[in-house]
């Protein structure tokens, strides 16, 4: 396992003004409707028609990757921060624990079959989502913030320790005699419904509840306290990519069938609230929630990131799209948003920074480059270095890399903005205003 790392800011930053999948082998078990992989995807994606990008204006500087971190067995699936560790996991089925600031590798703990496909922190316990339908949860150890032992390494085994797994032994046995609570899952085969019967994608978590969302579909509920499921919705047509929850409650689910969905809970039960229509016959990948859930972004397969917001034309409380940007020359394949920046990886392996506008409009001001695969995952750091925010990315080339983003937009120089459809028809053309700087971030390895 190795890492390299260059100085922390870029040698030479511009005056600050004042003012979040080479494509691998690796290939996952999935549903027939959609590709098995990331890198399927990229391949996949090749045989839809689109339009060219946006032109890429010249480069106003350079920022160097501050490292590049390796070592994992499979491409990069999924990162987690975790007090002062960084959680990325793989395809491999490990995950490595990096310590901050150094980014030295720490301890690397993993349990069950196929890859990991979502890391989540909630207190005191890490939450992982599989391949093999499962998920499990790791309690992190009081003493972890200590030295790993170079003798005995005990501090790095007991780190992260295994103590369940989702559903429980408790919660399984309860249940398995009762011919009610079985259902179809596919022809021949029947699973008790609080389990997922495919591959969970992704997690989510809330005032004390874990949202699990699969690729069977389900969108599951489980409480976080005795890790009980409590409900089980059939929430989509195809399969769920991504879940996130706003400040007040409602949870979002993203998926293969180019729908964003949105859940209430009601009771004791959650209720389908509304329904936002990406592109047809275009898969959403991933999906983000900004300003509270005043704005909830999807990244599309054809390479679109698509917004919604509130209609500001009534008192509904119904989304329509606020802006369509062709993001990038592939499919995009995650998301994460920073104060009011939200940033794209793709499968094109570039990674776009944006500026999120008081509309929901979005303004590009930087591209990243640097990964020889696809973006598979990005996590942005929320404390503060240097006027900007660490960028942590993921990438099918199995590198975990690090950016250092400026939290500010320079004055001067070549300017655009690439935005923002203003018709709730989505395919109608997008309108260019109200011009933003670029910049291109290029990636240097130190030796």
């Amino acid at each position: 396992m190795s890492n390299s790392r260059s100085s922390l800011l870029p040698s030479s930053p511009p005056s600050t003004t004042s003012s979040s999948s080479a494509a691998s082998s690796d290939s996952d078990e999935s549903p027939p409707s959609r590709p098995s992989s990331a890198a399927d995807e990229c391949r996949h994606f090749k045989n839809h028609p689109r339009p060219p990008p946006p032109a890429e204006p010249p480069s106003l500087s350079s920022y160097k990757c501050l490292a590049v971190l390796s070592g994992h067995a499979g491409s990069v699936s999924c990162i987690s921060l975790c007090g002062e560790f960084i959680l990325s996991a793989s395809q491999g089925k490990d995950i490595t624990v990096w310590q901050q600031p150094d980014l030295r590798p720490f301890a690397r703990f993993g349990q069950g079959d196929g890859s990991v496909k979502a890391v989540l922190t909630v207190g005191n316990r890490v939450f992982t989502a599989h391949q093999d339908s499962r998920i499990r949860v790791w309690k992190v150890s009081s003493s972890s913030s200590s030295s790993p032992s170079s003798e005995s390494g005990k501090e790095e085994e007991n780190a992260f320790r295994l103590v369940n797994s989702l559903p429980t032994r408790k919660d399984y046995l309860g249940r398995f005699l009762k011919q009610s609570n079985y259902v179809q899952t596919r022809r021949h085969h029947k699973k008790l419904w609080i389990e997922h019967a495919d591959s969970i994608s992704c997690l989510a978590a809330h005032n004390g509840f874990l949202f699990s969302g699969s690729w069977d579909k389900t969108l599951k509920v489980w409480r976080v306290s005795d890790l009980k499921c409590l409900e089980s919705i059939m929430a989509h047509d195809d399969a769920i990519n991504a879940l996130q929850v706003a400040s007040d409650g409602t949870l979002y689910s993203a998926s293969a069938d180019g729908k964003i969905k949105s859940w209430r809970r009601e009771g004791a039960k959650h209720a389908l609230n509304g329904v936002l229509e990406g592109h047809k016959d275009v898969s959403l990948n991933a999906m983000v929630v900004v300003s509270g859930g005043g704005f909830v972004y999807g990244a599309g397969s054809d390479g679109y990131v698509i917004g919604w917001g509130q209609n500001s034309h009534n008192n509904s409380n119904k989304k329509r799209v606020v802006c369509e940007v062709k993001a990038h020359e592939m499919s995009v394949l995650s998301l994460c948003v920073m104060g009011g920046f939200l940033c794209s990886g793709s499968a094109d392996r570039s990674i776009g920074i944006w500026k999120v506008g008081g509309d929901g409009g979005l303004f590009r001001v930087g591209i990243i480059k640097g990964h020889e695969g696809g973006v598979r995952c990005l996590q942005a750091s929320p404390v503060c270095v240097g006027g900007g925010f660490m960028l942590y990315s993921g990438s099918l080339d199995r590198t975990l890399r690090v950016w250092w983003v400026p939290n500010y937009c320079p004055s001067g120089g070549f300017t655009q903005k690439v935005c923002v459809s203003q018709s709730v028809d989505s395919h109608n053309p997008i309108q260019k205003k109200n011009y933003c700087p670029w910049k291109i971030f290029d990636a240097v390895e130190s030796t």
